[in-house]
């Protein structure tokens, strides 16, 4: 008779743990920017440059549900959220948006999308000054409550505006540990780069570089050195160009705001409920294959009413795995919901086009490419302005101070 009560027993305990959902609500809570203690003179300003994020679509993982093209989206508006919040802060000269790392600025911040769901997002984010010393490697997570995609609430903030307000403040702590000269120190360094970018011969000796990469000057050009002049020129004209781009990011993640919010709420409650689903799949074919081995054991005694027992036991557990099996084909239904959301939003964003004073230029997913057919064109141009400096009379001036570490 006890092995029939163990075995009702465990029927019953296999059809209490199908019947176990719980939902867990995750709330997140959004830090304060952190801001300079007293205004930063204008000198001592580093200006930023946040590049394209990697979207992370060679290393995600097969049972992921990662749409490439919504992922190539957020990539370019994720850096855009960050940016807006370095700026927020007050405490960095100009923040933008980059197309690619290559951009020489005074601060250098890289992302990687490593999971982006709308229920949560991780971030890999490093950091570099121009020195080439590592300001930040650190990967971010943060989790959207279902409050997040309120009405109300989306208006005054993204669902993860916690996770760039975070990023920000971490830059800020490793800003506020320089000394003063060392900011003066890093911009002169971003300017000799630059112009060692575009005139290797005339500036390449006035930087160094030690054995772990990092660069040191060795020695500045004077004050009055004509071909720095002309860097200067080229390098405003780099700013407005980057400038002028960053009218494509605000207005490509203005365009991208609603579809891409509703995209997440709709993604979001997806991945809950496919949790859900993936979960009490789960617990019914462990409680059905719990209750079947029980039956089986059970249906094989030599008492009426263990047998009797098991056969309901088996009955039992054959339902609870046939019931796992349903959900788990459900679940599989809101994959295919999700797909039809990522190509909606994908058919929803559009390239952009931006006019120059003597072209027009498309920025569409290949903005990298036209940001280096740019930095040709300025090539061309300091060429053309040091042919001119060249034939002038007299001696180029090419002077230089010494200048310590």
């Amino acid at each position: 008779m006890s092995v029939a009560l163990r075995c009702l027993g465990l029927a019953l305990l296999a059809a209490a743990l199908s019947g176990c959902v719980s939902q867990t609500v995750k709330s997140t809570s959004v830090p304060p920017l952190a801001t300079p203690a007293e205004p930063v003179p204008e000198a001592l300003l580093l200006d930023v440059g946040i590049a394209i994020f990697d979207p992370g679509l060679e290393a995600y993982e097969e049972d992921e549900q990662v749409y490439p093209e919504v992922r190539k989206a957020e990539a370019r508006f994720m850096p855009r959220l960050l940016s807006e919040a370095m700026q927020n802060s007050g405490a960095w000269g100009a923040v933008r948006v980059v197309p690619s790392a290559a951009q020489i600025t005074d601060l250098r911040v890289e992302g990687k999308i490593l999971h982006s769901d709308g229920e949560e997002l991780q971030l890999h984010i490093t950091a570099q000054d121009s020195r080439n010393n590592l300001w930040l490697d650190r990967e971010y997570t943060g989790h959207a409550s279902r409050y997040a995609y309120d009405s109300g609430t989306r208006l005054d903030y993204d669902p993860f505006q916690a996770v760039y307000h975070q990023i920000a403040n971490d830059l800020m702590d490793q800003l506020q540990d320089l000394e003063n000269i060392e900011r003066e120190h890093i911009r002169v360094i971003t300017e000799l780069r630059f112009a060692r970018e575009f005139s290797p011969d005339a500036f390449g000796d006035y930087l160094s570089e030690t054995t772990k990469g990092r660069y040191q000057v060795e020695r500045l050009p004077a004050h009055n050195d004509p071909m720095l002049e002309r860097i200067r020129s080229i390098r405003e004209r780099d700013h407005m160009f980057v400038d002028t781009m960053q009218e494509y990011y605000g207005g490509f993640s203005g365009q991208m705001q609603a579809p891409y919010q509703e995209w997440r709420k709709l993604s979001y409650e997806e991945a809950i409920a496919m949790q859900e689903l993936k979960d009490e799949s789960m617990r019914r074919l462990i409680a059905g294959g719990v209750a079947v081995l029980a039956g089986i054991a059970a249906a094989g005694g030599s008492d009426g009413s263990t047998r009797a027992a098991g056969n309901v036991a088996i009955i039992g557990g054959g339902y609870l795995l046939k019931s796992g099996l349903e959900k788990r084909n459900e679940a599989q239904i809101h994959v295919e919901a999700l797909e039809e959301l990522g190509m909606s939003l994908e058919a929803e964003i559009t390239p952009h086009v931006i006019e120059l004073e003597d072209r027009t230029v498309m920025l569409s997913g290949n903005v990298e490419d036209q940001y280096a057919q740019w930095r040709e064109i300025l090539a061309d141009i300091y060429r053309a302005e040091i042919g001119e400096l060249s034939s002038l009379p007299g001696p180029v001036a090419t002077s230089a101070i010494d200048s310590e570490d």
